[in-house]
């Protein structure tokens, strides 16, 4: 392994959704998603694959576990599906669907894994998408609720929870663009399910720790924006790009102010008191990382384009194609160094507020299901992008890779698949490939020279210790 040593205590893990994984969509009494009600709208999962399938990951959750103990993973970040839990969104409680996950905790913590989960991985349930989802303030009290509901069942086992998953995504392409559920295209009159989502949280984080949980984070999205051009109007849609893309929720978490004053002047609600309840000290927070984005001023005569959605030509900025680059499956750009320069910010501009790091999602999806060099290439390279923020002093605390198998990948179906693990869509068989060994042999081989490190010299536990000429 050419990889740098990561610290004694670094956390090794993969990630999944509810969503993506788990299928069994009216099992055992589980309630609607807006995402089951949009998948199944014409033309929306664009290769026709049957989302209600998932991976089967609700009735094969054993394997699954399996194969991450074959990994030797220390945790694993899975989402709790919502209206599995309550499928109102408020009110009765399904007691089966709160079971499903006691069973998935038990079974993680027979095999040594940390249980992770994500409380709200974009599933909400469909009766308060129907009454306004992010949009309606009411929805950020009733996850509040949900969010106590289980960690009343299941903080005595799991020692770090997530809230919530990429409200940026949430918001820009379900609630301005209408890329994904609930496909609202509000564009700018979409900032309210920003704000609810923020609020949702910080109640959430409250919500926990009065039944007993603790080791708190979120999970959000970032990289850094590049700007495309030296025109004021391409500096101005990259400013701003920015701060819609990544501070305008980093900086109501971690600061309590939004990062500008006439977006805050857009913000539904008693702005200044809710931001009070968003801010709540967090114990860690995490970052999804894939690719940085190149922005400049709108040009109208062109198809711009965001992950492979149109972008309006009315909006303030314009997406560019970042070139000299190897492409991932989806057309992302590989820049591992990205992931260098999105940490490095974050601790520059947050300083002492910013509390230790996780990388909550990192990976790329590739069209062939057993040739995967590439994602070895992948994940060895931002790794070691990964080391070398925290050599220059980022606090990292462990890396969650996306994902543990190939899963239904939101609109983009079973076309774009990202696990360690093939999934066969017609017989759901799984089948480690090769980047699921080279990923057990790191955590070995990691885990085999902090053994070694500690007794050189049990004094330098939690730092960094170079291996041995």
């Amino acid at each position: 392994m050419s990889l740098p040593i990561f610290p004694p205590g670094f956390l090794w893990g993969a990630s999944a959704s509810a969503f993506q994984t788990e299928g069994a969509v009216d099992a055992d009494g589980k309630g609607p998603s807006g995402w089951d009600a949009f998948a199944a709208l014409p033309g929306r999962i664009k290769d026709g694959t049957d989302t209600t399938r998932g991976t089967g990951f609700h009735a094969r959750y054993r394997e699954d576990v399996a194969l991450l103990a074959g990994l030797g993973a220390d945790a694993f970040r899975f989402s709790v599906s919502w209206p599995r839990v309550v499928p109102g969104g408020s009110g009765a409680v399904n007691a089966d669907g709160l079971d499903f996950y006691d069973r998935l905790v038990d079974e993680l913590c027979a095999h040594g894994i940390t249980p992770a989960p994500t409380l709200y991985h974009w599933d909400t349930p469909l009766p308060l998408e129907e009454a306004g989802g992010w949009l309606d303030r009411d929805t950020a009290y009733r996850f509040a609720e949900y969010a106590g509901i289980v960690a009343e069942r299941l903080a005595d086992r799991v020692p770090m929870w997530i809230t919530i998953n990429e409200p940026a995504e949430v918001t820009l392409l379900g609630y301005a663009l209408g890329e994904h559920a609930p496909g609202r295209t509000l564009l700018f009159d979409a900032l309210p399910a920003a704000h609810h989502q923020l609020l949702a949280h910080g109640l959430a984080v409250r919500a926990l720790r009065a039944a007993g949980a603790d080791n708190i984070g979120a999970a959000f999205s970032h990289a850094p924006v590049w700007t495309a051009g030296d025109s004021d109007e391409d500096r101005f849609g990259a400013e701003l790009y920015d701060t819609l893309t990544n501070w305008l929720f980093a900086d109501p978490v971690l600061t309590g102010r939004y990062p500008d004053e006439n977006l805050a002047a857009l913000m539904p609600g008693p702005v200044a008191e809710d931001l009070k309840v968003i801010s709540t000290p967090l114990d860690w927070y995490g970052i999804n990382y894939y690719n940085p984005t190149l922005v400049g001023a709108p040009r109208p005569e062109a198809l711009e384009t965001f992950s492979g959605f149109t972008m309006p030509a009315e909006l303030p900025f314009g997406i560019r194609e970042i070139e000299g680059y190897e492409k991932t499956g989806f057309g992302w750009p590989v820049v591992p160094e990205g992931l260098t320069e999105i940490v490095t910010t974050l601790h520059t501009r947050y300083g002492g507020r910013l509390p230790p790091l996780y990388v909550t999602e990192n990976g790329c999806a590739l069209e062939e299901p057993h040739a995967d060099d590439r994602r070895i290439a992948y994940l060895e390279s931002h790794l070691t992008a990964l080391r070398a923020a925290m050599d220059a002093g980022v606090d990292v605390r462990g890396y969650f890779t996306w994902s543990l198998t190939d899963n239904v990948e939101w609109t983009e179906g079973a076309s774009q698949r990202f696990g360690l693990v093939h999934i066969d869509y017609e017989t759901l068989t799984r089948t480690p490939k090769r980047s699921y060994a080279w990923y057990r042999d790191l955590i070995r081989a990691q885990k085999t020279q902090k053994q070694k490190t500690q007794k050189r010299n049990p004094a330098v536990e939690g730092a960094y210790a170079a291996p041995p000429e």
